[in-house]
Formats: C-alpha cells, sequence, structure tokens
C-alpha cells in the first residue's frame, strides 16, 4: 500500500495596502461612495418625475440604472471596511463627501433630466479612474477590479443616456 501524498500548505500573504495606502483608498471610496448614492437618489428622483410622449421607455431606463446604481453601494462600503476603515455613517456624511450636485428642481425637461444623468455618470467614471489610480499605486488589486467594472457600467450608463436623447 502506497502512503497518502503529504499535504503541502503554502500560505501567501494578500496583496494588502500598508497604512498609507488604506488611507488613501478610503479617502477615494468614501467620497465615491456618497457620489453613488447622490446619483441613485437623482436618478429615482428623475425617474419619479419623467413626463412627456417617451415616459415609459425613459420611466423604465432609469428604474433600471438606478437599480444598478444603488447595487454598488454595499459593495463600495464593504471594500473600505476590509481595508479596516470606517465608511459613510448617515445622509449628513454623504451630504458633506458628495461632488455630484443634487438636482431639487421642481420640474426638469426630459431631455434635460437625460443630458444632466449622462454628464453625472460620466464624472462618476472620472471619480472611480482616479479611485482605481490609486488603488495602483497601493497595490489594491481587488478594489482596482472592482472600479473597473463600475467604470464600464457608469460608461454604459451616459452612453445609454446620450442615445436615448437624441
Amino acid at each position: 500500500m502506497m502512503p497518502a501524498p503529504s499535504l503541502v500548505t503554502a500560505t501567501v500573504a494578500p496583496s494588502v495596502p500598508d497604512a498609507k495606502g488604506v488611507a488613501a483608498i478610503a479617502a477615494h471610496l468614501n467620497p465615491l461612495l456618497a457620489d453613488v448614492f447622490a446619483l441613485y437618489l437623482k436618478t429615482k428622483n428623475f425617474h419619479w418625475h419623467m413626463s412627456g410622449p417617451h415616459f415609459r421607455d425613459y420611466h423604465l431606463m432609469l428604474d433600471e440604472q438606478s437599480a444598478q446604481i444603488f447595487a454598488i453601494t454595499d459593495d463600495i462600503a464593504e471594500r473600505v471596511r476590509k481595508l479596516g476603515t470606517t465608511t459613510l455613517r448617515s445622509i449628513g456624511d454623504v451630504t458633506r463627501q458628495q461632488r455630484l450636485r443634487d438636482n431639487d428642481a421642481d420640474r426638469v425637461a426630459p431631455r434635460d433630466m437625460l443630458a444632466e444623468l449622462r454628464a453625472d455618470n460620466l464624472q462618476l467614471a472620472a471619480i472611480m479612474l482616479d479611485a482605481h489610480g490609486v488603488c495602483d499605486d497601493h497595490g489594491d488589486v481587488a478594489t482596482a477590479s472592482l472600479l473597473e467594472n463600475w467604470i464600464d457600467e457608469a460608461q454604459r450608463r451616459a452612453w445609454f443616456l446620450a442615445e436615448a436623447s437624441e
């Protein structure tokens, strides 16, 4: 009878940024999370207040986009927590950290809604690209990988919004 092969376990240290890297990445992810919440709410606002001859198409598109935007909020916050830091705690915290502008207008024309959301999604993609660079600088492959997917999603939303407003 042959002896069972021995199991050799190799432990590989995960690629975790140092304290300076963690602080830099969290300093980009928390405002990103605030921007994502702001864009989610604006997209829902425009979804709720859409009108006009293309109401149904725009209403459904914005509902889909808002769901996609909201879906990444937990991933961003959990990534910040996995890095060992804290994240947003309140609407006030979102307001203090967001860079995307709110729209509190009583009435916005459908074409203006689409144009504003397109610009916001492109700005969000640029913010994500900046955060990606910080992740690259500090060897945080996991966060960079997440950001790559979110950048693509933001660019896709912007494309849909541009095409819908033609």
